[in-house]
């Protein structure tokens, strides 16, 4: 069966290493902050001016001010540093960030990835996507490998405005684990339960298959 979002973040947050800094997108992406793996020391950095993201806060926990990007709350880890947002960019753009976990709404075969807006709705912005999308070598995208009514979202080329260009590497859908490499997706790990040949019939850009594939487990 598919993963639900709670297990794609676990999924993700297997690939923090000791002493990352990380900035984690809107969405899927803030939950991989509540299953940092034990024994390591990871700075969760959200552009609106905060280093050393903890986990969700408990409701006795919550304070109002301490939000990150999506106005979420959060807390905030023994040595975490506030600042402005100003300094957040700085190191986004600088190539600080070692790890940008993002949604994403479609991502084809280049590792293209359109992140931010369907024509015909209201978009607020693009945010810091496309500072993350520059600055940083190394991004996983956190993706639904459908849509609703089935339409997949790993395409051969992104049909929607794109947030960047030949950045993405590896993207984490509810179905598979997949890496992008001479332009196609190649399948590295599944679902439980989901067979490879659904994985094919769902993804409309070029997959490639290296039997065996592993199974993820939880």
């Amino acid at each position: 069966m598919a993963l639900t979002r709670e297990q794609m973040a676990q999924r993700v947050a297997r690939e923090l290493k000791d002493g990352y800094y990380v900035n984690l997108g809107i969405g899927i992406p803030t939950l991989v902050a509540n299953y940092v793996p034990p024994g390591i020391e990871v700075m969760l950095q959200s552009e609106n001016g905060l280093l050393g993201m903890g986990p969700f806060p408990t409701d006795a926990e919550v304070d109002a001010d301490m939000i990150n990007a999506g106005k979420q709350t959060v807390t905030a880890r023994v040595g975490a540093s506030i600042f402005s947002s100003v300094d957040s960019f700085a190191m986004i753009r600088g190539g600080h960030v070692d790890l940008t976990v993002l949604g994403a709404l479609e991502v084809d075969v280049e590792g293209n990835i359109a992140s931010w807006m369907v024509p015909g709705k209201m978009v607020k912005g693009m945010g810091g996507a496309m500072d993350l999308v520059a600055g940083a070598p190394n991004i996983i995208a956190t993706m639904m490998h459908a849509s609703k009514d089935g339409s997949s979202k790993l395409l051969q080329q992104c049909t929607l405005p794109l947030t960047g260009r030949g950045c993405i590497r590896r993207v984490l859908t509810d179905l598979a684990y997949l890496e992008i490499e001479d332009g196609a997706f190649v399948l590295k790990e599944r679902a439980p339960g989901v067979s490879v040949d659904e994985i094919r019939a769902r993804t409309a850009g070029k997959l490639v298959v290296r039997e065996p594939v592993v199974e993820m487990s939880f």
